[in-house]
């Protein structure tokens, strides 16, 4: 019995060592955390995020996340693995991230140094210090991406009914979605793809007579980088429009597009393009024709060029702002030139929601007659952000 006592009393003692040491590894294997000296003495106790030329970003335990100008730190010491450009180091298509130093970071005298897992440490002066990138993103951004990685963008949904002397039915839609790959704003992105989508419908009814409102836009963009500034591109977009007697239009062509002015809250955007444009007006009932086919009243089939902006801005609390305005002369019908303006405010509402205010304009200098060449909207949907 006393034989029994004893190996249990060893058998548990040898389980409680087990233990320990399971939980000894598990706490060695936890990441230490980071901890940043400044220079008035004041000690942060985090994670560093990342940096630029302009400070750092560390997340305090305690204070959340700060930016820290790089003159006002006086020590960092980071577990994470980092990789550190130098000021002037451009990142193309064909960069090779091996020669970019990685591994554990530290800060002292205005210096950084990163400690790869093997070989000897690289000191890089502040000064020389263009952006400071976690590694694990950083090699991520030069990997072939899946089909579903860097969408961002929102879809809207918006309705309106009023039933009184006058009875009317609104439904508004939108869906805006851009792809650039990478997104990384420190290296040159290589493509990116833009889909756009919306659509007005309405009815008014007053004293027996109803007014209808059909308007529908959609776009397809892919735009190829040859350098950080300088795009080729290639677009289709499909118009309808019931108020300017529109059935359809559809618009393909390429071009050439430069990165006018950009910045982190900021991006400026002209193009330029040859395009075939193919106008259907109206809708003629052909009684006489197989199976009822509508043929359109009028067709105007034009080469042109579409000379265009765009503009997008981010401001403070999530507020955005997307702005394009489009030209389009024809060279074989000089007179049925046309232009077309879209602007959206996007106003956060929650982590996942925008109100957005917007206005979309659509201009056709040859219209058929008794339809008016301007046709506005002004339109306001809920919409779900993705990204």
């Amino acid at each position: 019995m006393k034989l029994s006592i004893l190996r249990f009393e060893s058998f548990l003692g040898t389980a409680i060592l087990a233990g320990a040491a399971t939980v000894s590894c598990f706490a060695q294997a936890a990441p230490a955390p980071d901890v940043m000296e400044l220079v008035d003495g004041e000690k942060l106790i985090g994670h560093l995020e990342s940096a630029t030329a302009a400070g750092v970003v560390f997340k305090s335990d305690l204070a959340g996340e700060v930016k820290v100008d790089w003159s006002k730190i006086k020590d960092l010491q980071s577990s994470g693995k980092f990789a550190v450009a130098k000021k002037g180091e451009s990142f193309g298509k064909h960069a090779d991230p091996g020669k970019v130093p990685q591994g554990t970071v530290s800060v002292a005298d205005q210096k950084v140094t990163i400690a790869p897992a093997v070989g000897n440490p690289e000191v890089v002066p502040v000064a020389d210090t263009q952006s400071v990138i976690p590694q694990d993103t950083f090699m991520r951004a030069f990997r072939h991406p899946r089909f579903s990685d860097y969408w961002t963008g929102a879809a809207g949904l918006g309705f309106a009914w009023v039933e009184s002397t006058q009875k009317s039915e609104t439904l508004t839609t939108a869906l805006n979605l851009s792809r650039t790959v990478p997104s990384e704003g420190w290296i040159d992105p290589r493509y990116r793809t833009t889909i756009e989508f919306n659509s007005a419908f309405g009815n008014t009814t007053s004293n027996g007579a109803t007014i209808k409102t059909n308007i529908i836009h959609a776009g397809l963009e892919q735009d190829e980088y040859f350098s950080k500034r300088l795009f080729g591109f290639g677009d289709i977009s499909f118009d309808h429009n019931y108020s300017q007697d529109l059935t359809l239009q559809y618009t393909v062509g390429g071009g050439i597009g430069v990165v006018a002015y950009k910045d982190a809250h900021q991006e400026l955007d002209f193009k330029g393009q040859i395009a075939y444009i193919s106008q259907h007006f109206g809708a003629v009932d052909s009684t006489t024709a197989p199976f009822g086919v509508i043929t359109p009243s009028r067709t105007n089939n034009l080469i042109g060029a579409v000379l265009g902006e765009t503009y997008n801005r981010a401001f403070a609390k999530g507020v955005s702002f997307h702005q394009e305005l489009d030209v389009i002369p024809s060279f074989n019908k000089p007179s049925d030139y046309s232009a077309n303006f879209i602007a959206n405010l996007g106003v956060p509402v929650g982590k996942r929601f925008n109100i957005t205010f917007g206005v979309v304009d659509s201009y056709l200098n040859n219209p058929p007659p008794s339809f008016e060449k301007n046709s506005f909207q002004f339109v306001t949907n809920l919409a779900y952000k993705i990204n």
